[in-house]
């Protein structure tokens, strides 16, 4: 599969895909991954074919085999486009709004895509509206617009969402920015698609934070964006090339060879989230749990419906405010406070000891990032950090 066959992919499972997509092809004497090309500059002609890379912030030979793997993932009919962080992926997909055009976007949403909608809405490039994106309701008006607000131009979706795990009525959204002509966007980074294939409900984009579960052992930065169709690919390469938001061969590398591994990690993932979401549900010390694969969680049957595993996050608030929450985060072993999430060790942290979080979040709120340790080891040490 050193080439895409549309008709061969549509048979196999993500698994295999993400071990056998995006290698050289499979020649004598040929190696069995890609190359890292450390080269800024290539010999040119004077007119160059097609894929031929001239220049390093165009394009990276090492980038193709990552590129067509996520997008054989998300079930594109291209690749992706990778760039030099999830931040750089989320500014390029918000570049394809027209001047002065209209963001819908979650409240709750991650607080660095807020922070992007809103300078940008700041000065004049775009207009924001920000929404609960579980209100579904709310969600259509917003895009409907109305007197003195022209419709939405851009329906960003992210579900679920980061921190509070709010999960959007995908199906009801699509066909909603449709009827008004607008682009949606879904930030599929934590569910990625070994849960839910945003494509496949009619999604223009889909965005990663790709430094996250693709990379899956926190040592990258890189973002992609998978695009529905070849105009929305060539603005996005466009926008690449001008801003300079490249990611380097290194990085590439090791995003590729995380990603051989992503369905099986998830796996287990979402398997120990569930579980120790159980567990914590009873827990005395803790005065809730938010996950989408609890049956008490209030988006359980919508994220049931358009989604085959609830993820490896998971939301808890501590009985006692942030003094709690910071103590447990302090005490834990095995969990390691940190800021990211996705890797193969599991992460803790309290949102909102980041100013630039939404206030909405409350202030005793942890998000769990589930790695590939024992459940049982896991859950013991949450306990007596709990305790």
């Amino acid at each position: 599969m050193s080439q895409s066959d549309p008709d061969q992919t549509s048979r196999l499972s993500l698994a295999t895909i993400a071990v056998t997509a995006g290698r050289p092809p499979r020649e004598p004497g040929a190696p069995v991954n890609p190359l890292i090309s450390l080269n800024s500059t290539f010999v040119s002609r004077a007119t160059p074919p097609p894929g031929q890379a001239a220049y390093a912030r165009y394009d990276n030979p090492s980038h193709h085999g990552a590129e067509q793997v996520i997008g054989l993932l998300e079930g594109g009919s291209r690749s992706a486009v990778l760039f030099s962080s999830g931040m750089a992926a989320i500014d390029a997909a918000i570049s394809l709004i027209p001047p002065g055009g209209r963001l819908v976007m979650p409240s709750h949403a991650y607080n660095g895509t807020i922070a992007l909608a809103q300078e940008l809405a700041a000065t004049g490039r775009i207009a924001l509206t920000l929404v609960g994106i579980d209100q579904t309701d709310q969600v259509r008006q917003a895009l409907a617009g109305g007197p003195g607000l022209d419709p939405a131009a851009m329906l960003w979706i992210e579900t679920p969402t980061n921190p509070l795990l709010e999960v959007a009525d995908a199906a009801a959204f699509v066909t909603a920015a449709r009827s008004v002509g607008a682009l949606v966007a879904v930030d599929n980074t934590l569910a990625t698609p070994v849960f839910q294939r945003p494509l496949e409900w009619g999604a223009d984009l889909v965005v990663h934070s790709a430094s996250k579960y693709f990379g899956g052992h926190s040592d990258l930065l890189a973002g992609a964006v998978v695009a529905a169709n070849s105009e929305a690919d060539t603005a996005l390469r466009a926008f690449r090339r001008v801003h300079g938001a490249t990611p380097s061969a290194m990085d590439v590398f090791l995003l590729l060879r995380g990603i051989r591994t992503l369905p099986l990690r998830m796996e287990r993932i979402g398997a120990s989230a569930l579980t120790l979401a159980r567990l914590l549900e009873s827990h005395p010390a803790v005065e809730r749990v938010r996950y989408p694969g609890l049956e008490s969680d209030p988006a359980f049957t919508l994220a049931k419906s358009q989604m085959t595993g609830a993820g490896g996050i998971i939301a808890i608030e501590v009985h006692g405010g942030p003094a709690k929450a910071d103590a447990l985060a302090a005490r834990t072993k095995l969990w390691v406070p940190a800021t990211s999430l996705g890797g193969v060790e599991s992460m803790l942290e309290r949102r909102r000891r980041w100013p630039a979080e939404s206030g909405d979040v409350p202030d005793n709120l942890l998000r769990l990032s589930v790695g590939l340790e024992l459940p049982d080891d896991l859950w013991h040490d949450l306990d007596q950090g709990l305790r």
